[in-house]
């Protein structure tokens, strides 16, 4: 069942064409998209933005929106900083500039997917109180709305990974955050909304408990659930359609992270079983056209983060990249662009746009598109 709001004419949003496409260029698209997902897990750079004259970057006055962005890598280092000893959190170093180093990615050290995950192992302890989750949600929204103009912004955490292994109350955690998000809308012209996020690595009852805090909370900001972390090859989607369900009976939005580090046949369980109105990344699916097919006729929006899969090796490369979105794009499928963490991988929203837009991976507009589907998929009415 389709969230409310998800009108029909969402569907008339197709893929922009690629009017600098030569014919050869659209005869190979064609080719790709006919061949078998292992004849396309080998990426080929097609070139996809357009040649003529266009912007080298959006315009300041041009409203975003994000929806895929963690509390946890999305906070200034130097409020961290500050939160950190307000706190009296202890630290492994005193020195500022290490402590950067310690929460930010720097491909010396971030070789993979499980290292970057590893970062949040700091972000996560010090924002682990209802003061904390509060200044944190507040800073974010107004450092995003001043720096890039972004007037939509779903935030997403997972409140048991903030409580102290039970220490905190759940309640007054999300409670803090939501605050920090009322505050923030007071003084910026922007629309907000809270993901809570379950976490593939939890037992099922802890699961459960964030859905039942989820729907409670969902009259007060919080718009959709979340299910992040590494895949082990037990875990199961399917096992958690109960939840979703309930979920979306509540009226709240469902995402997945799927497609980034786990296999095709997770995510197409998650598509098939959860029926989520977005996929978080989700970019394995341009190696499979069935899968593609699927997405594109169920209206399912797909979270790109470009850096975020930069870094973390999801991606090969920049060619690889490129391979992935003009796949997307010529396949009809919806996509938003997103930084996953803008602090933590050292690149905004807008930046990010611009950087697609200056390398060619995408066309101007092309990233109006995405943007506009950002709009038309967010959870926050």
């Amino acid at each position: 069942m389709a969230r409310p709001g998800r009108a029909s004419s969402e569907r008339g949003l197709l893929p922009l064409p690629f009017s600098a496409m030569s014919d050869e260029t659209a005869r190979l698209l064609t080719l790709h998209s006919a061949r078998s997902a292992s004849v396309l897990h080998r990426p080929r750079p097609l070139v996809v933005a357009d040649k003529a004259a266009r912007p080298a970057s959006l315009p300041q006055g041009l409203a975003l929106a994000e929806l895929h962005v963690h509390v946890g890598s999305a906070v200034d280092p130097a409020v961290m900083w500050s939160i950190a000893h307000a706190q009296g959190i202890r630290l492994p170093t005193k020195n500022y500039w290490e402590f950067v180093q310690l929460i930010t990615v720097d491909r010396r050290r971030v070789k993979g997917f499980d290292d970057y995950l590893a970062l949040f192992h700091w972000t996560e302890l010090i924002q682990s109180s209802p003061e904390a989750m509060e200044r944190s949600v507040y800073e974010i929204i107004g450092g995003a709305y001043r720096r890039h103009n972004i007037q939509r912004l779903e935030l997403r955490f997972n409140p048991m990974k903030r409580n102290r292994g039970g220490e905190r109350d759940l309640d007054h955690i999300i409670a803090a955050a939501i605050r920090g998000m009322e505050r923030s809308l007071l003084e910026y012209p922007v629309h907000a909304g809270l993901i809570l996020c379950l976490d593939k690595a939890f037992d099922y009852e802890l699961n459960e408990i964030i859905v039942h805090k989820a729907i409670a909370h969902a009259e007060r900001g919080v718009v959709g659930i979340d299910i992040a972390g590494p895949e082990s090859p037990s875990f199961s989607f399917a096992r958690y359609r109960p939840l979703f369900s309930s979920a979306r009976e509540a009226g709240l939005g469902l995402t997945v992270h799927a497609g980034e580090s786990g296999t095709l046949d997770a995510m197409r369980e998650a598509l098939r079983s959860l029926r989520p109105d977005r996929i978080g990344h989700g970019i394995k699916a341009a190696h499979d056209p069935e899968l593609l097919a699927e997405l594109r006729e169920a209206g399912v929006l797909l979270e790109v983060c470009p850096t975020s899969n930069l870094h973390t090796r999801v991606v090969g490369g920049v060619d690889e990249l490129l391979w992935v979105l003009s796949t997307l794009a010529s396949h009809g499928v919806p996509f938003s662009i997103n930084t996953d963490g803008p602090e933590m991988l050292g690149r905004g929203l807008r930046d990010e746009l611009n950087w697609l837009l200056r390398r060619r991976l995408l066309g101007y507009e092309q990233v109006l598109r995405c943007n506009q589907w950002a709009y038309a998929h967010s959870f926050v009415r």
